[in-house]
């Protein structure tokens, strides 16, 4: 059976070519529901909607264990996901998201001030605030809409994205963490380090890889039925015209198929 990573689009492929540097030897199913890109301006009803139906996709494509990347996603339907689709649809498959694991980096060396940009939704959603509350409840945290990123990443247009991202870090300068709260913008980090160069920049293709080998090793009961031919296969809901371009930058050799 197959490690499957979710996202809204291609971002998610950052988060699943760090899984394959760190365990190569695994079987992979990606899919991305460009489709209905992005996520971020969607109502919860229709991320809860898409979610399932991506979740009953790649259950049905062999995957034991799914990782949902989208932080939209994770923000909004994993909770539903794990506790009421999951033990009624597929009660063996493991579902896990990427927020957790992020909110744990960020508060490292006792930081007083952590900012956050992300999707509207996931702003709007207050995941990463709560989170970050329960384990440091006097932490200040600043949250930032960055709605124009996404397109901006999907569509190559990386100069474009840049200019949003000198723009938003006025507002970022006095946080001593910042959370990149959305998997495509670890395709942009460079950019964020550039135009904040004293922050510690929290970018998720970093430490979920690490989070899922341990998490492997302590769950043997998933990890024992995972495939170990290293193969695998990338999906999209649609097409756009960049789709190739925009995976091409993280694999050499990657072939994006229609779903």
């Amino acid at each position: 059976m197959k490690i499957g990573v979710f996202d809204s689009g291609l971002g998610g492929l950052v988060i699943t070519k760090a899984f394959i540097e760190k365990l190569p030897e695994y079987n992979y199913f990606y899919y991305g529901d460009s489709a209905h890109l992005p996520y971020g301006d969607k109502t919860s009803g229709q991320i809860l909607s898409y979610s399932l139906a991506a979740m009953r996709y790649m259950i049905s494509k062999g995957c034991k264990i799914i990782i949902i990347a989208c932080n939209t996603a994770t923000a909004i339907s994993l909770r539903y996901i794990q506790q009421r689709f999951i033990p009624q649809y597929a009660p063996d498959v493991k579902v896990l998201g990427v927020v957790i694991p992020t909110v744990e980096s960020a508060l490292q060396n006792n930081v007083k001030k952590v900012g956050i940009v992300a999707t509207s939704a996931t702003v709007r959603s207050h995941i990463y605030l709560q989170e970050l509350k329960k384990i440091k409840t006097d932490v200040d945290v600043v949250e930032i809409a960055t709605p124009e990123l996404v397109p901006a990443i999907e569509n190559n247009k990386f100069n474009l994205a840049e200019e949003f991202v000198k723009e938003y870090s006025q507002s970022l300068k006095n946080v001593d963490s910042l959370i990149l709260g959305c998997t495509h913008y670890p395709l942009i980090k460079d950019y964020f380090r550039k135009h904040l160069p004293d922050v510690h920049v929290v970018s998720q293709d970093e430490l979920i890889a690490e989070k899922l080998q341990n998490y492997l090793q302590r769950h043997n009961e998933i990890e024992s039925f995972l495939g170990r031919n290293s193969l695998r296969e990338f999906k999209v809901s649609s097409f756009n015209k960049h789709s190739q371009k925009v995976a091409a930058n993280l694999f050499d050799d990657i072939v994006i198929t229609k779903a």
